[in-house]
């Protein structure tokens, strides 16, 4: 099961957050240790989601893409500059959540034609609106990619239809108003 999804940029901000487990704030915001140097351990409040993308920016490259983290296991893939991560059981397989991020990230890059940072930070709500389409409660509900395009299309001229509807509709109010 996938316990979260986080798309974090090179710089630390997070781009899209789904939570599948329930983590309260008190949870998602507990007293963790960070190691700042040799000699000091300090404690520092941080979230999990700052803890998370702290391990995984450090890490170099030719690193594996799974990171043992709090009794779960953390894959990331990077793409351009972001990275996408799933939280994960322990003996759930690695391979198979590397494969969901590839298939997520093929979607997104079909659907935007050539997906980039800046498309997801205008338009979240679409990016959360197919990762809803391809996940269900943290597992993998739809593997074909031509499905999920043609329902997220569908689902925008549905929006823009509403949208006609609703400003002729405005212009029809206003007219007899006036």
């Amino acid at each position: 099961m996938i316990h979260f999804v986080l798309l974090v940029s090179r710089q630390g901000k997070v781009r899209l957050a789904k939570w599948y487990s329930p983590y309260t704030l008190s949870e998602r915001s507990k007293v963790v240790p960070i190691i700042m140097d040799a000699k000091l351990n300090l404690l520092r409040t941080g979230q999990v989601i700052r803890e998370l993308s702290g391990i995984i920016l450090n890490r170099g490259p030719k690193l594996c893409n799974f990171v043992e983290w709090r009794g779960f296991r953390v894959v990331y893939r990077r793409y351009a500059g972001l990275y996408f991560c799933m939280c994960v059981d322990e003996k759930d397989n690695e391979l198979e959540v590397l494969d969901i991020i590839h298939h997520y990230v093929e979607i997104l890059d079909r659907y935007f034609g050539s997906v980039c940072e800046l498309d997801l930070i205008f338009n979240f709500h679409k990016a959360y609106y197919i990762l809803d389409e391809i996940l269900i409660a943290g597992e993998l509900q739809e593997s074909s990619k031509r499905s999920v395009i043609r329902l997220v299309c569908t689902h925008d001229s549905l929006v823009e239809t509403a949208k006609e509807q609703a400003n002729s509709l405005s212009s029809v109010i206003a007219q007899v108003t006036k």
